[in-house]
């Protein structure tokens, strides 16, 4: 019990990374407690582990002589230590499996998981998605500890893992680094203080059938095989188990099939993200039709590559765009999803393009064009998710 004696208070704990670090600490021994401005699916699994949880549009005030974390979503609004102090202080406290980079980072963690806890070796895990198969996105266990890692605030490169997994290195964070070689220049300093690194870029995709679909699934496997063998797991164990994963939630997931119409969900907010889910979604229609409703993710990123955005989107057949999703952003004049739907028309003239801003009316508009044989996506990192009801609903 390495935290025993300690009094923790998080806020924003209803976020994927701050639940988890709930979690862990309350099983190695902290008094853990917490605040959020809202209900999320993470809390059921932070109540479960026994932790109490206020929730209020403003916070209140820690408990007596409790240490307070503040998640990124409250730096600067909530007094105390950020998210990345904490997590590295967990990391710090087991050998530990740190998968970063930025795409793929959610399923190569779960993949990684999966196999130890399919094999026996009962992994702790924190991870940025919910896993069906892990039944959540953390636990406490007695072996190796696998953590999702995070460039968009540098706070992976204070983590001392034991070996590190690094799936690819592209610029998805504009108002955190200036440049792609500012990037690949952290990622080279936090590798080489590693004591095992394992580089995507070096690796071919696994050759033997899995349950989720996609090249970048493959790729994605790879990276987790390898990274099994560094910890002395048999490659033949490793890759029987992992060809039953069937993935984390919100990436590629089937949500529902409706008259022939089959609706899909994806956290994809980058550019190569949203390529890839569109490619495989095309493998999957087989002859039908890709309709995708995009909820862009962040101003800056809009800003930045909504040409590329735009290239990406062009390979379904209807698109609908709605309005950004400020996450932890301010507006910017100028920005919205409008921009995205502009590059869209231009790099593809004559593509059906929807702009609806408001969600209901984009999921409106996704419905009306879809028939039977078409597979229609929610893509982003947002709340487009909630358009998946809307859609079914007017489907039916």
């Amino acid at each position: 019990m390495p935290l025993s004696g300690r009094k923790l208070w998080l806020a924003g704990i209803g976020g994927a990374g701050m639940s988890g670090y709930g979690i862990l600490a309350k099983a190695w021994g902290a008094d853990v407690s917490g605040w959020d401005r809202r209900e999320t699916p993470y809390l059921e699994g932070v109540r479960a582990a026994g932790i109490p949880v206020e929730i209020s549009d403003g916070p209140p005030a820690p408990p007596a002589d409790a240490e307070a974390f503040v998640s990124t979503a409250f730096a600067g609004r909530v007094e105390g230590a950020s998210r990345a102090e904490l997590l590295a202080e967990l990391v710090g406290l087991a050998e530990s499996i740190v998968v970063a980079g930025a795409h793929g980072k959610t399923t190569t963690t779960a993949m990684i998981a999966f196999v130890l806890d399919r094999l026996g070796r009962d992994p702790s895990f924190l991870i940025g998605g919910e896993i069906p198969q892990l039944g959540g996105n953390a636990r406490a266990g007695s072996g190796w500890l696998v953590v999702e890692g995070d460039e968009s605030d540098r706070s992976v490169f204070a983590l001392p893992a034991t070996v590190a997994v690094v799936t690819n290195v592209e610029l998805d964070h504009h108002t955190t680094f200036g440049s792609d070689a500012e990037l690949e220049d952290a990622f080279e300093e936090w590798a080489s203080g590693i004591e095992t690194v394992v580089w995507g870029k070096d690796l071919e995709p696994v050759d033997f059938k899995l349950a989720v679909p996609g090249e970048h699934n493959r790729l994605n496997a790879a990276c987790a095989l390898a990274a099994l063998e560094a910890v002395d797991v048999p490659r033949a164990d490793a890759e029987r188990s992992l060809a039953d994963f069937t993935g984390a939630h919100r990436r590629f997931e089937l949500a529902a099939e409706v008259n022939d119409v089959r609706l899909y969900d994806d956290y994809g907010h980058h550019p190569a993200e949203i390529a890839a889910t569109l490619e495989t979604a095309r493998a999957l229609a087989n002859g039908g039709r890709v309709l995708a409703l995009f909820q862009p993710h962040l101003y800056s990123r809009t800003l930045h590559l909504a040409d590329e955005l735009a290239a990406a989107l062009a390979r379904a057949d209807i698109v609908c765009v709605t309005e950004i999703y400020p996450a932890r952003e301010e507006p910017v004049a100028g920005v919205t999803g409008k921009l995205v739907v502009d590059r869209l028309s231009q790099a593809r003239p004559g593509m059906r393009v929807g702009w609806a801003p408001a969600l209901p009316d984009a999921a409106a508009v996704v419905a009306s064009f879809a028939r039977p044989g078409d597979v229609v996506l929610t893509i982003g990192a947002g709340d487009v998710d909630s358009a998946l009801r809307l859609i079914e609903e007017r489907l039916r």
